[in-house]
């Protein structure tokens, strides 16, 4: 991707290398069930109604001096990015968008929404409207989940910026109170709806960086890969070596592909409406 020397967002909070304290009572006006496949996989938060249950945290991944630079100033150029992206969505719809806060943190951290921690993955938290991220998630990419590249980081930032939007549009929260009121299968689905959507997003935000030519070769094949690889199907299959449909959250690896992908192609919200899909 070209990023280097681009615009960068200044929502930011930066709380790498604070000391936070892990554990506790998780508060905050949603309530969210932290769902580890197997000891490590980190999926992010938004989509599912419940207790939160935190597992036992994975050894933290350590990055070089260097390497924390150049991902910080990505993630800032590819959250400014979709900053543009959807400003003008909501500009052109006589609204205003009110960007998401991406925090940076280390381990650990406290939300609205309960207590953070890296192995989790990045995740937003509806309840102060905001994207939390460990800088390190892009090794445990590389190495755990067999995604890399600029791109597919990037991706995974426009995905959890999606559950922003998605929040902004009143979709979150009904989605949330709907699950209430559901069995956990039922409650599973409508989460795996939320999480397609988020793709869908996401792919909107690409769909704007091939327009800008921000894309270079093999930039399209990463963040496509990256879909893939956190798939529901895939991670339960390397995790404990079978597939459980009705417990998916987010997706297999061919629904999240097929919406990123739907997002990247046309541009175009209208073609994200998930809960319209089978």
């Amino acid at each position: 991707m070209r990023w280097q020397g681009r615009k960068q967002s200044s929502n930011v909070e930066d709380r790498r290398g604070q000391n936070s304290r892990i554990g506790g009572k998780s508060t905050g006006i949603i309530g969210i069930i932290v769902l580890l496949v197997g000891a490590y996989y980190g999926v992010d938060l938004s989509g599912v109604v419940g207790t939160p249950q935190i597992g036992t945290a994975a050894p933290q991944t350590t990055l070089s001096s260097g390497q924390e630079a150049q991902l910080n100033e990505l993630s800032r150029v590819v959250l400014a990015d979709t900053e543009t992206v959807w400003a003008d969505y909501f500009g052109k719809r006589g609204s205003r968008y009110t960007p998401a806060t991406l925090v940076l943190y280390t381990a650990g951290t406290q939300t609205a929404c309960g207590t953070g921690r890296a192995a989790m993955g990045p995740f937003y938290c509806p309840a102060d409207r905001k994207v939390y991220l460990d800088l390190s998630f892009y090794e445990d990419m590389r190495k755990k989940l067999g995604a890399s590249g600029d791109a597919a980081f990037a991706y995974v930032i426009a995905h959890e910026v999606g559950h922003h939007v998605q929040n902004l549009l009143g979709i979150l929260p009904q989605v949330n109170q709907a699950q209430q009121g559901m069995g956990k299968a039922q409650a599973n689905a409508l989460s795996v709806k939320l999480e397609l959507q988020a793709d869908c997003f996401a792919g909107i935000w690409a769909h704007n960086a091939i327009n800008q030519k921000l894309f270079e070769q093999g930039d399209i094949e990463e963040a496509v890969a990256a879909a893939e690889a956190v798939g529901d199907d895939r991670l339960q299959q390397q995790a404990q070596g079978y597939v459980v449909p009705d417990s998916f959250t987010h997706g297999s690896s061919a629904q999240r592909m097929k919406w990123f992908k739907r997002g990247m192609q046309s541009g175009d919200i209208n073609q994200c409406n998930t809960f319209s899909s089978n």
